[in-house]
């Protein structure tokens, strides 16, 4: 699974960890995570990531 970075602050979302403080289980893919899901670290919406070619 690909990991995403936020373009705001430069966070990263690993679909391996997920967002357990925001209900995001560990192995959720990017693209399951709810809509109105948010950066935890600076509050933009889920459209300000993108994927980080590795």
């Amino acid at each position: 699974m690909k990991r995403y970075q936020c373009l705001a602050c430069e966070y990263i979302y690993d679909p391996a960890v997920g967002d357990p403080d925001s209900g995001i289980a560990p192995g959720t893919a990017f693209e399951d995570i709810p809509d109105d899901w948010y950066c935890p670290l600076c509050g933009v919406d889920k459209s300000t990531f993108e994927a980080i070619e590795e």
